[in-house]
């Protein structure tokens, strides 16, 4: 039994699983805030936009049966809003991503100029060559 409990925490105590942990909480915690963006700021603009119509009232009736498709409506807007949020976040990410990647490093000035010395040095001893 201690076997595979060793096993396990061995496991569970891998960089990826961790980091997948972390995210999924980081995830839930974003999820709330983003949540909270569409339904309480953005959507009560939205239906002052729309002359104060709320999605989620919106229903219809056939015989007996209620099909509330307002809410299903809600849930398209919200799910366009919060990729939307999400699209927005990741490209400013790239964006910071690609200026770090961009600076050269001091290794890659120093080869850079390594190279252009050679190159001076190589058209001297052409020219002394000649």
């Amino acid at each position: 039994m201690s076997r595979m409990w060793n096993e396990f925490k061995g496991f569970a105590m891998k960089g990826n699983v961790l980091d997948l942990a972390i995210a999924v909480i980081i995830g839930g915690a974003f999820g709330k805030i983003v949540t909270s963006l569409v339904s309480d700021l953005i959507m009560p603009i939205i239906g002052l936009l729309l002359g104060g119509i709320s999605f989620v009232g919106l229903q219809v009736q056939i015989g007996k049966a209620v099909i509330p498709y307002g809410v299903f409506l809600q849930n398209v807007v919200d799910f366009f809003i919060i990729s939307f949020s999400i699209f927005l976040c990741v490209r400013m990410i790239n964006r910071f991503k690609k200026k770090e990647e961009e600076k050269p490093t001091p290794e890659q000035i120093k080869s850079d100029e390594a190279v252009l010395l050679m190159e001076i040095r190589d058209l001297l001893k052409e020219k002394q060559q000649q």
